[in-house]
């Protein structure tokens, strides 16, 4: 597909990952709308992004306002065609804690529900209005999901972050191939060590030393390298079903 005038749903899009490829997207000469929390700075950042950027808030675990806001995403220009599924976190837990405790089933299902869930309810309703447009050059739409380098090597304390990536990882090549006869692709990207705004509260000698377990290039991944790749995903019509780690080469010690 086209960059140019392409519309665009991105989800997380405030911030991170999701700012970044908002920002790739616009240059280009696409639409995007932002879809984020209430509490974020969407609003914000949507007015510095131009006429070609709207927020909305909603939430990915919740359908009522995630699919009011895809369908504010599906009013502009020719309707939605791309979703960038940024949206997600992580919350440190064991399977036995240190005060000798069972993990809390709490914490598993609260990323669970963000990460994997949401992850689905991305497929789910994005797809349904994609599958409603005319197809163009023989795509209706395609989506990018976002994984984690977590899903193949997960260290001591994600155990449910590393469940819920894996799940997206599972679940790429099947929604590809589900939605073949719609003429959507969806892939997904897993990056390693980025330098989000998450990294950035961290002390700088954490920070190097994270970037010193990159084998090349010995650093932090910027959050444009994974805009590039996320638009290259959409722009290219023969990639499909395909998870991409984006991660200097990095496997992840236990801990």
């Amino acid at each position: 597909m086209r960059l140019e005038g392409l519309t665009t749903a991105i989800t997380g899009g405030a911030s991170g990952l999701g700012l970044a490829t908002a920002r790739k997207l616009v240059k280009e000469g696409g639409h995007v709308t932002l879809i984020d929390l209430p509490s974020s700075d969407g609003e914000r950042v949507a007015q510095e992004l131009g006429d070609r950027a709207q927020f909305v808030a909603g939430d990915v675990t919740d359908e009522a306002s995630f699919a009011a806001a895809l369908d504010a995403a599906d009013g502009q220009a020719d309707g939605l065609r791309g979703l960038v599924h940024c949206a997600g976190a992580g919350r440190r837990m064991r399977i036995i804690e240190k005060d000798g405790s069972p993990g809390s089933l709490e914490d598993f299902e609260f990323v669970i529900r963000l990460n994997l869930i949401g992850s689905f309810n991305a497929l789910r309703l994005g797809a349904v209005r994609m599958a409603a447009h005319d197809a163009v050059d023989g795509e209706r739409g395609a989506i990018v999901m976002t994984a984690s380098v977590a899903a193949f090597e997960g260290q001591i304390g994600q155990i449910n972050y590393s469940a819920s990536k894996g799940g997206v990882v599972g679940m790429t090549i099947v929604a590809a191939r589900d939605l073949a006869s719609k003429n959507i692709r969806v892939n997904t990207i897993a990056p390693g060590i980025m330098d989000t705004p998450l990294l950035g509260r961290l002390r700088d000698d954490v920070r190097a030393s994270l970037a010193a377990s990159v084998p090349n290039p010995r650093r932090l991944g910027h959050t444009d390298e994974y805009a590039g790749l996320a638009a290259h995903i959409l722009e290219n019509g023969y990639l499909n079903g395909e998870t991409i780690r984006l991660d200097g080469a990095i496997r992840m010690a236990p801990r």
